[in-house]
This record gives structure tokens, C-alpha cells and sequence, in this order.
């Protein structure tokens, strides 16, 4: 477990304000919003199963109309927060988001140079925003991790991308393998070896977790001839321990994660809204879903990310509490 408890990520909308290639949630217009009174009864709930930190997502957070309001119910709670976002409102928000309470800022980026993000994100002038909203959150003491999918499009640049981000201040880094419905293929094997020791040889900030291609030759030869990413070495996944994820809109709370990006989500969650509206995050349908992936998910899952897989195997060597923020 982390220092202070489990991580609950909350969908708290589906909107985003961006065009990302690889999202289901491109340009979406949904118009679900988590209301904060909804969520500080389910978070009284998840504190009491041990929840410590929360994680809003989307969808992009920062379109949230009530966002101060939701991290204020968690600080309050108090659980650390934290939220995912592409950056593009992040300038502007730093520091009511800081004076809200927010700990710590997720930061998409998928590449060292802003011609190629904005080309990945379709959307002009989201690199220059996201680097000046780090600055602004730094400004304002709010931790800073960056999230980045790497792919054929852009592993090359992945070694200059992590000395930028480690010049910048940037405390966490994840680098997980973009995840499309089609076939992934690199070029040049070998290549993308040569670069992905680059960049954990610790030039600039190390990743989190596992290499997106995988640590050991097993790992790699199946993601290079499978397209499977780096999983938990097992025999179980730890990640299902201490990680929950709520699917706001819907109501289906997920072990992981990553189950709720899969095609089928239902298939990997549990409903877990009542009729009244209110919740039970404990529920038995809930604890068979996470305990057929604690058993089968090291074996079975094809979406892991490399930062997931590389916490799944410190819980299982550490006798201790993992530190702040380690998911």
C-alpha cells in the first residue's frame, strides 16, 4: 500500500477539449458531471475501506464547471488529490486548483518538441500550455507527474522529452505503450531498445515502473510480436489491492485502473449505484471482480501500463508502505 492508504481515480465527466488520436474521448460533448455532493458520500464510503488518495479523470477534469468544489471535498475529507489533464486550462487554474487543495497535477505530454504534441493531441497550442501550466503548479506547490503514450510515432524522442521534463521540475513520469484496436508494429526492433535504455539510464527523469516494451526478453518478445505490454511478473497482481476506479456516469467500479478502458468495461466491473443513487463500493459482485484479477491478471490482461506492472511487483517484494504516489 501507498503511505497514507488505496487510490480511488473518479470519471468525474466524459467532456474533453481535445482531439488526442489514440481517445475515445476526443471532442466529446457529453454532458454527465459528477455533482460534489454525490461524491462526498461516496468518499466518506471509500475512506472508510481505506482510500488516501484520490485521482479525478476523464475526460478532461478541468471542464469540470465544479472541479474546485470536488477537490475541496477531498482535501476537506481529507484524502491527497489529484487529477489528470492535458493541460490546456492548467495556466489559468494552478492556483485556485492549489488553493483548493489539490496535491498533485497529471500532465499529458507525448512529445519533446511542440509541433509533434499538438499534432498527436490535434490541437494547436496545447504543448505551450502544458509546459507553462507545469511552471504554474511548481509555482504554486503542486506536485507534478507527467503522463506520456509512446508508440512507432514518437519513441525517438522519448530521451529528450524525459531531460525536458526533469529540467522542468517534474517529479513522476509515466511512459506507458500506446494501446490502439489495430496492430502495433515498430520498424526497428532494436531501435527502440537503444532508446528506451537512453532513457532509463537516468539522463534525464527515470519513469516510473517497467519499460513499455518490458524489462525481461519474455516481456519484450511479447510485445513485439503480440502487441502486449509489460504486465505484473505475478503470480498475482497487486495493483487490484489497493486501486479503485469509478466510472461516475455509469456506476461501475473497476479493480484497476486500466479494465475500464478495455472494449467490454462491463465485463471487468461491478455495478455498484444503488437505485437511490447512493453507493456500496464494497459489494460483493465488486469483490469477485477484483479477485479474479488479484488471481488471473498477471496471466491474462493484454492493457496493463508499465507504471501498473512496476507497482503490482514493488507490493509484492516490499514489506513496507510504498511511498507517496508510487500509482
Amino acid at each position: 500500500m501507498a503511505g497514507n492508504g488505496k487510490y480511488l481515480f473518479v470519471r468525474v465527466l466524459e467532456a474533453c477539449n481535445a482531439d488526442c488520436f489514440m481517445c475515445g474521448f476526443a471532442l466529446s460533448r457529453d454532458r454527465y458531471r459528477l455533482p460534489p455532493d454525490e461524491f462526498s458520500t461516496l468518499l466518506s464510503q471509500a475512506k472508510g475501506l481505506g482510500v488516501g488518495y484520490v485521482r479525478f479523470t476523464g475526460g478532461e477534469p478541468l471542464m469540470h464547471k465544479e472541479i474546485l468544489s470536488l477537490i475541496r471535498v477531498g482535501s476537506e475529507m481529507p484524502t491527497q488529490v489529484s487529477l489528470i489533464t492535458n493541460g490546456f486550462s492548467l495556466p489559468l487554474m494552478a492556483r485556485d486548483l492549489a488553493q483548493a487543495g489539490l496535491n498533485q497535477v497529471i500532465v499529458s505530454i507525448d512529445a519533446a518538441y511542440a509541433a509533434q504534441h499538438d499534432e498527436y493531441r490535434n490541437t494547436p497550442g496545447l504543448f505551450a500550455k502544458a509546459f507553462s501550466g507545469i511552471e504554474e503548479a511548481l509555482r504554486h506547490s503542486i506536485s507534478v507527474r507527467v503522463n506520456t503514450v509512446v508508440g512507432p510515432h514518437n519513441y525517438q524522442d522519448m530521451p529528450m522529452l524525459g531531460r525536458a521534463l526533469k529540467e522542468a521540475g517534474v517529479s513522476h513520469w509515466e511512459l506507458s505503450a500506446l494501446k490502439l484496436s489495430s496492430e502495433i508494429t515498430y520498424p526497428d526492433r532494436e531501435d527502440v531498445l537503444r532508446a528506451g535504455e537512453e532513457v532509463f539510464s537516468g539522463s534525464g527523469l527515470v519513469p516510473m515502473g517497467k519499460r513499455w516494451y518490458g524489462d525481461t526478453e519474455e516481456e519484450q518478445d511479447r510485445y513485439f510480436d503480440q502487441g502486449i505490454p509489460p504486465r505484473p511478473s505475478g503470480p498475482l497482481c497487486h495493483v487490484t489491492d489497493d486501486v479503485m476506479y469509478l466510472d461516475a456516469k455509469a456506476g461501475y467500479l473497476f479493480p484497476c485502473s486500466l479494465l475500464p478502458h478495455r472494449s467490454t468495461p462491463a465485463l471487468y466491473g461491478a455495478q455498484v449505484r444503488n437505485e437511490d443513487g447512493t453507493y456500496m463500493l464494497d459489494s460483493p459482485k465488486f469483490e469477485e471482480r477484483r479477485q479474479f484479477f488479484r488471481q488471473n491478471g498477471a496471466s491474462i490482461c493484454t492493457g496493463c501500463s508499465s507504471s501498473a506492472a512496476g507497482y503490482s511487483d514493488d507490493r509484492a517484494l516490499s514489506q513496507e508502505n510504498l511511498p507517496a504516489w508510487s500509482y
